[in-house]
């Protein structure tokens, strides 16, 4: 059962550090969330004195490390929450902090995703240990049951055999692949708080090392450190602090889980959350009478290069199985439909798992207001970030400039 609501939700600022390798930059989280936050405020002109709650996701750190990181911007006794959604953790956050203006809670709401993070690929799952305990066993056993378990990295493995079948269900090719990933370094090179800013042509990426056939280092995501913050506020706030002129309202948001079937098939492109994705994205049609092809802009979660073609997908922007002749005749880059990743994606900006909803948000905003620079879409009115964390959970956010 859904319930309408009557309060409007609206981000007026948007903040985010560089993305950096881990360990390559001096700085602990509460100094990423000082930087991320501090911009958020200033873009919306709003003191720290005027925030009522904070939504803080994080996957790496401790108990209430969300205040120790949001005590670098005040003092000031507000409550904060603790939020931990694997990969889909940032738009957990902004979610968190729509519901509370939305429900009339509170008319601010700052809503911060961070990440300090170690090299090398991820495991199973955030705090995984062995498969047997970890809150992905069960996607794990999908994949092992169709395709046994190799000596590669888990989250690479579970999204290269999802590949693999759909070069075999549909035949998707390896050039496709990794169309999506020189698509996403070619946006990049605009980015200045993009991790990588170099350009590969697909020759260049198909000959990468490889880490899970048939992707290659550069269509995988690297572990990432860095924040994003959005100052989340309702259309009273708006109008008493005189706020149109920044306001990007959140028109319409969802958030699903797995359903029986992510696992009845069998299968890895069901297991990896295209239902999850597909199940959100209807929703956000559904309650803002929006479709995709009201959409110019739009932040997927990229991961692994055929994550993005599997959402292209969900989303309602070709038929089951066409997304590799999508990406490849140009549809989904600048002249095309519609401009997928124009910060780079995880792919080439980076993926520190509890920033990076918060960064897709910031450069939709940024885009919605015209404000992206080299990057810019032409005339963007509205755009769509998706975000997704095996586990399971999947959020897609619709924005509109006000």
């Amino acid at each position: 059962m859904t319930r309408e609501t009557t309060t409007k939700a609206y981000v007026v600022g948007v903040g985010m550090t560089r993305f950096e390798k881990p360990e390559t930059r001096d700085w602990q989280y509460w100094d990423m969330v000082r930087e991320a936050g501090t911009a958020a405020l200033a873009d919306a002109g709003v003191p720290y004195a005027l925030v009522e709650q904070a939504a803080v996701g994080y996957c790496f750190q401790a108990s209430t490390a969300g205040q120790r990181a949001v005590y670098e911007l005040g003092l000031t006794g507000i409550p904060v929450y603790n939020l931990n959604n694997n990969c889909a953790t940032g738009s957990t956050a902004l979610m968190t902090a729509r519901q509370f203006v939305e429900g009339g809670i509170a008319d601010c709401v700052l809503a911060l995703g961070f990440e300090k993070m170690s090299r090398g690929s991820l495991g199973g799952g955030s705090g995984a240990g062995d498969f047997a305990t970890s809150p992905v066993a069960r996607h794990y056993g999908i994949m092992a049951a169709g395709h046994g378990f190799e000596a590669s990295p888990p989250t690479a493995q579970i999204f290269g055999n999802a590949a693999r079948e759909h070069m075999e269900r549909y035949g998707t090719t390896e050039v496709q692949l990794a169309a999506v990933g020189a698509k996403n370094h070619q946006h990049s090179a605009n980015n200045p708080y993009a991790q990588f800013q170099d350009v590969y042509t697909v020759d260049e990426i198909l000959a990468a090392k490889p880490v899970h056939r048939p992707l290659t280092r550069l269509q995988c995501s690297p572990t990432s450190d860095g924040a994003a913050a959005a100052l989340v506020v309702s259309e009273r706030f708006v109008d008493e602090h005189g706020l149109r002129g920044r306001a990007v309202e959140l028109a319409a948001q969802a958030m699903t889980t797995d359903t029986e079937e992510s696992f009845a098939s069998g299968s890895c492109i069901d297991a990896v959350g295209r239902p999850m994705s597909r199940a959100a994205a209807r929703q956000v049609y559904a309650r803002s009478g929006l479709g995709i092809e009201d959409v110019d802009v739009i932040e997927l979660h990229d991961c692994f290069s055929i994550n993005e073609l599997l959402t292209y997908e969900a989303l309602g922007m070709c038929e089951e199985g066409a997304s590799g002749k999508l990406v490849e005749s140009g549809a989904t880059t600048y002249g095309g439909r519609w401009v997928v990743n124009p910060s780079g994606g995880l792919i080439s900006k980076g993926h520190p798992l509890g920033a990076t909803g918060l960064a897709q948000t910031a450069e939709l905003v940024w885009q919605l207001r015209g404000e992206a620079g080299a990057r810019q879409v032409t005339g963007a009115r509205v755009g769509l970030a998706h975000n997704i964390g095996l586990g399971g959970a999947a959020v897609v956010t619709l924005l509109r400039r006000a």
